[in-house]
C-alpha cells in the first residue's frame, strides 16, 4: 500500500502539461526512488479523470471506462509515494471527491493545487476554448465569465476549474491544512526554471536526476494568431470532424505554427476587467492566508501583473491577420506534401505486395493448393474440413 499519495488536481494553464510530460517520461527513474507515476500512456490520468467524473469528451469517455479504478488500484498496491496529476480533476463534485479519496485506501493523501492569477488565466482560458473549436468572441467570453448565468457551459466550466477557494473546499475539506499544498505560477518575466523548482519541491523531486526536456507543452498564442484561429473555426468546424481537427488545426496550426509568433501582442484584459480580476484575486489571497496551507511560491503571485496595453482580438485588422495567415498556409502545404509522400509510399508498398501475390499464384504449388480448395468447397463435408483447418491455422 502507498505510504503517501500526492494528488494534483489542477488548475488548467498552470504548467500542468509540462509537469505531466516530465513525470511520464521519467517513470523508470522515479521508481528507483520509490515514486510511482502510474501511466501506460501519456493521457492515462486524463482518462482516469474523465472516468471519475463521467465527463463526455469527444468520444474518449467510452475509452475511459474503468480508467479511474485501474489507476487507484495501482496506487493502492504501491509501497512508496504515488503521484496522480491532471488539471480537470479540479471540477469534481463533492461526491466524486469522496469516491476518489476513498478509493486511494489508507494512504496519507496530500492535495496539490497549482494556481495562477486571474489576469493571465482568463485570457488563457478563452484561448484554450478557441484551440478546442470555439469561435466565441473575446467580449462575449468575458461577459460570460463575469456573469455566467444558469445556462452558461463556458462560465460554469471556468469557475469549476479556476475558483481556487472553492476547489480547495471540495478537495481539501477532509484534509489538514499542512497536507494541502499550493504551487503558485511565478510572475511573467521570471526565470523559466522557477515553476519547475516549485513543483519539484512540492512533489519531493529535489535532487533527482530527471530528463526535463520539454516534449509536450501547451504554448500560448498572440492576439492576431488567436484571432485568426477563431476565424478559421467559424469556417471549418462544421466541415472538419473532431478527430481531424485536433491533428490539423490544434497541433499543426496552433501549437506548431501560430505559437511561434513571439513578436505579436500578448492577450490581456481591458482596464475594467483587469481591475475586477485583481480585486477578486485579492479576496482569494485573504481567504487562503487565513487557512494556512503550505505554499510553494507566494500568494501575492495570485494578484497578477499591472495593467498593460490592451489589444482587442475582436478588432484585429486584415493587415494584422496576414502574417499568421501566410504562416498557416505554409504549414498546411508542408503537411499536405508530407501526407502525399506517405500516400505514395503506401501505394508503392501495395503495388509490390500485389506483384508478390501474383508471382506466388503462378507457382505449381499454389495451383495445386487452389485446385484442392476448389474441390473441397464443392461439398458440405469438404467445407467442414476447410473450416476446421482454418480454425487451427488461426490458433497457430
Amino acid at each position: 500500500m502507498s505510504r503517501r499519495v500526492l494528488l494534483h488536481v489542477g488548475c488548467p494553464k498552470t504548467g500542468t502539461s509540462y509537469l505531466q510530460d516530465v513525470l511520464f517520461r521519467n517513470q523508470k527513474a522515479l521508481r528507483e526512488h520509490d515514486i510511482l507515476y502510474p501511466a501506460d500512456r501519456f493521457d492515462a490520468h486524463f482518462l482516469a479523470a474523465l472516468d471519475l467524473m463521467t465527463l463526455p469528451w469527444g468520444g474518449l469517455e467510452t475509452e475511459a471506462v474503468g480508467a479511474w479504478d485501474r489507476l487507484a488500484a495501482q496506487v493502492r498496491e504501491w509501497h512508496g509515494t504515488a503521484i496522480v496529476s491532471h488539471e480537470i480533476f479540479a471540477r469534481a463534485t463533492p461526491t466524486q471527491v469522496e469516491r476518489a479519496l476513498a478509493s486511494l485506501g489508507d494512504a496519507e493523501v496530500h492535495l496539490v493545487l497549482s494556481v495562477r492569477d486571474l489576469v493571465r488565466q482568463i485570457p488563457a482560458e478563452w484561448q484554450e476554448n478557441v484551440k478546442h473549436r470555439s469561435h466565441i468572441t473575446y467580449a462575449k467570453f468575458l461577459q460570460t465569465i463575469r456573469d455566467p448565468g444558469r445556462d452558461s457551459k463556458i462560465g460554469s466550466w471556468f469557475w469549476a476549474v479556476q475558483e481556487v477557494p472553492d476547489i480547495l473546499d471540495r478537495w481539501g475539506a477532509s484534509l489538514p491544512a499542512e497536507r494541502v499544498h499550493l504551487v503558485t505560477v511565478p510572475p511573467s518575466g521570471s526565470d523559466r526554471g522557477e515553476l519547475w523548482r516549485r513543483f519539484s519541491h512540492t512533489f519531493g523531486l529535489d535532487g533527482l536526476e530527471l530528463d526535463l526536456t520539454a516534449e509536450r507543452e501547451n504554448p500560448s498564442l498572440g492576439v492576431p494568431e488567436t484571432s485568426l484561429l477563431r476565424t478559421i473555426n467559424q469556417r471549418v468546424t462544421s466541415i472538419i470532424a473532431p478527430p481531424d481537427y485536433r491533428p490539423l488545426v490544434r497541433e499543426v496550426l496552433a501549437h506548431q505554427t501560430l505559437s511561434r509568433g513571439v513578436a505579436s501582442a500578448r492577450l490581456g484584459l481591458a482596464p475594467d476587467d483587469h481591475t475586477w480580476a485583481q480585486d477578486l484575486s485579492r479576496g482569494w489571497v485573504s481567504v487562503l492566508e487565513e487557512r494556512g496551507y503550505d505554499v510553494s511560491g507566494s500568494l501575492e503571485d495570485l494578484v497578477g501583473p499591472d495593467l498593460g496595453t490592451f489589444a482587442d482580438p475582436d478588432t484585429t485588422t486584415a493587415e494584422e491577420l496576414l502574417p499568421p495567415a501566410l504562416d498557416a498556409i505554409g504549414a498546411l502545404l508542408v503537411e499536405a506534401a508530407r501526407l502525399r509522400d506517405v500516400e505514395e509510399r503506401l501505394h508503392e508498398e501495395l503495388r509490390e505486395a500485389r506483384e508478390e501475390r501474383d508471382r506466388a499464384r503462378t507457382t505449381p504449388t499454389y495451383r495445386a493448393k487452389r485446385k484442392i480448395v476448389t474441390t473441397l468447397e464443392d461439398s458440405a463435408a469438404g467445407r467442414g474440413t476447410l473450416d476446421a483447418y482454418r480454425r487451427v491455422r488461426r490458433r497457430g
